[in-house]
This record gives structure tokens, C-alpha cells and sequence, in this order.
């Protein structure tokens, strides 16, 4: 049996499946992996993006920090591409318990899944520093600069930035939906930030699956290793 046929199989045979996903996932959507630092970046802003996505830089540098979230962060453009439409369809079979992505764009949610858990937060939730309003990406969208609430103060973006602790629930859930997976399907994502990526070893099954273009850390002990795109990889399921 290939790969392919292999995948298939496993997924034919599982009820518990679990997808953990990184930056891969929604750059087949147009959707830039924000940590890279290619030229544009480096032509349009005076920091790597590592530290404008900071919680100390966003303190002491709104004006900047939006400068790039705006142009950077937020794709109204992109939709689910055929790793999501998958990925929704097995929840809606009863094949899949919950996705856990690294991402923070929604497109998940998007394509149909209802049980995600954002180990990073999401753009599509905001919240006031000063007062604790909640607002929806919709209401602050059309923000050139820092988006104020009526009280004054700034409203931030409910992404997990760096020097911030992941959600406590969020994690708890990931944990628990790992070790009760009957399989394990890890795609679009190094497996190079942590703590995110330490979840993976909760899962103490025989399907360990790896879908990424390049090698990763836990590439030795997958059960099956699949190097290529994961929407292409996951499409013949649609």
C-alpha cells in the first residue's frame, strides 16, 4: 500500500482523528507565514516581525505594531482551502474530535469545523485594555491606525503574542482531545514553537501522521511520513 492508500485507510477506520495544524494550513489560502523575514519586510519596517509581535513592543509601540498587524495580519481575502473543507467534513462524519491549529486567521471555523481550539488566539476577537469591551474584528476593521474603544482605550487583538502565556482552558482541551485520538494527523507546521508544539507528545497511539514539505522534529517517530502540501495531500478526500 502507498502513502496514499494508507492515509485513506486509516481515516476509513478511525472515529477519534485528531488535526494539529500550523502556518502551512492557510498559506494554500494566500495567507504569508508571518515569521518569515523576506524582503518586503525588511524594505517596510524598521523590526523583525518577532518582536512587533510582542507584548512589549505593543505596549510601548501601538502606532507600529498595527502598522504591520493591518497590513500583515489580517487577509479578508482568504478563504478555506481543501485541507479545511476536509478537515470539516470528517467532523461532520464522526471521524474527527477537534482540529488544534497554530493559527489565528478563522478559516477553520470558516470551512465548517466547530470544534477548534486556537492555541494563538484569533484575529476575529478584540478586547479593550482599559474597560474589557469585547468587539469583533467586523467593528475595527476599517482602522488605519490604532483602533480605540469608546472609553479610550486600545483595543487588542485576542492573539497569544510573544512574552504572553497560551490559554490555560485551551490547552488543558488540546491535551485531552490528543490522548484520547485513536490517530494523530500533525500538518503544515515545522514543530519549532513551543509550547505548541510539546502537545504532540500526549499522543500515545500507533497513527501518527505527518503531512509537511519539509522534515521536522518528530519526523523519526511518525508512523506515516507524507512531504508534500496538505491541501493536496488531503483534496482526494473531498
Amino acid at each position: 500500500m502507498n502513502q496514499q492508500e494508507t492515509l485513506r485507510q486509516w481515516v476509513k477506520e478511525s472515529r477519534r482523528i485528531v488535526f494539529f495544524g500550523g502556518a502551512g494550513v492557510s498559506t494554500e489560502s494566500g495567507i504569508p507565514d508571518f515569521r518569515s523575514t523576506d524582503g518586503l519586510y525588511h524594505q517596510e519596517y524598521d523590526y523583525p516581525p518577532e518582536e512587533i509581535l510582542s507584548h512589549e513592543f505593543f505596549v510601548k509601540n501601538p502606532e507600529e505594531f498595527f502598522r504591520f498587524y493591518w497590513a500583515k495580519m489580517i487577509a479578508p481575502q482568504a478563504r478555506p482551502n481543501a485541507a479545511h473543507r476536509v478537515l470539516a467534513k470528517w467532523e461532520a462524519e464522526g471521524r474527527l474530535t477537534a482540529v488544534i491549529t497554530q493559527n489565528i486567521d478563522g478559516l477553520h471555523q470558516a470551512a465548517g469545523s466547530r470544534k477548534v481550539y486556537e492555541l494563538h488566539g484569533t484575529v476575529h476577537r478584540n478586547h479593550c485594555t482599559r474597560c474589557g469591551r469585547k468587539v469583533p474584528l467586523s467593528e475595527i476593521r476599517e482602522h488605519k491606525g490604532v483602533p480605540r474603544c469608546t472609553c479610550g482605550g486600545i483595543l487588542k487583538p485576542d492573539v497569544v503574542l510573544y512574552g504572553e502565556s497560551l490559554d490555560t482552558e485551551t490547552l488543558q482541551k488540546s491535551v485531552q482531545a490528543i490522548e484520547e485520538a485513536d490517530m494523530l494527523i500533525i500538518g503544515g507546521t515545522s514543530l519549532s514553537v513551543y509550547p505548541a508544539a510539546g502537545l504532540v507528545h500526549y499522543y500515545r497511539g500507533k497513527r501518527l501522521v505527518l503531512i509537511n514539505l519539509s522534515e521536522t522534529p518528530m519526523d523519526a517517530q511518525a508512523d506515516l511520513r507524507i512531504h508534500g502540501s496538505i491541501g493536496k495531500t488531503l483534496e482526494v478526500f473531498l
